[in-house]
């Protein structure tokens, strides 16, 4: 089973999904939150977390993007010990991870996708 299917219930990713992909024009076009469009409305861009697989406005983009990214490394898709989340632009995993070559691999994964500001491991164990 991959990230996204685990952590979000996605069977697979849609269709053109990308790890970086370029935000939407118009974030009132694509944004299934009222209240963002409206915070949104006098700027042009979403906010780099918030950007989804498709470049539209996703409350938790960027956690959907990393996992995205651990599904196409080969040396994490078995993982299953390990979740995704998103303070803002702080990627948080959680879990425990098999080994520290894994963790790193993971934040170095994880640091590579855009808009993420930082990576936090403190909720993470080494097994």
């Amino acid at each position: 089973m991959g990230w996204l299917q685990r952590l979000f219930g996605l069977d697979r990713p849609p269709e053109n999904a990308q790890v970086n992909p370029d935000p939407a024009s118009d974030p009132n076009a694509a944004s299934g939150d009222a209240s963002a469009a409206t915070a949104e409305s006098s700027d042009a861009s979403i906010p780099p977390e918030r950007v989804g697989l498709n470049g539209e406005y996703d409350q938790s983009g960027l956690a959907k993007r990393v996992a995205l990214a651990f599904d196409q490394d080969p040396s994490l898709q078995d993982i299953e010990t390990v979740y995704v989340a998103q303070t803002g632009g702080t990627v948080v995993l959680k879990g425990e991870a098999p080994s520290q070559e894994i963790l790193d691999q993971m934040v170095s994964v994880a640091s590579g996708v855009s808009g993420a500001t930082n990576v936090a491991t403190d909720q993470v164990t080494v097994g």
